[in-house]
């Protein structure tokens, strides 16, 4: 639970994962950022604290 400081700014990077290869692709979060921010507009934050939570805000402009 939560996500490592370390790799915070990298999780929303294309093909990034933390599991090992052949299991995920590393692009759900990727592909998440680019629907919202790039395609709709909008915002996806990330709150989270180590060892406690993770937390991903998306917002959304209303027109």
């Amino acid at each position: 639970m939560g996500i490592p400081d370390s790799i915070k700014q990298k999780i929303l990077q294309p093909f990034f994962t933390t599991k090992p290869t052949g299991q995920g692709t590393g692009l759900g979060l990727s592909l998440s950022y680019d629907i919202v921010i790039k395609g709709l507009g909008g915002e996806l934050k990330v709150e989270t604290k180590e060892g406690e939570f993770a937390e991903f805000i998306v917002i959304l402009p209303i027109a």
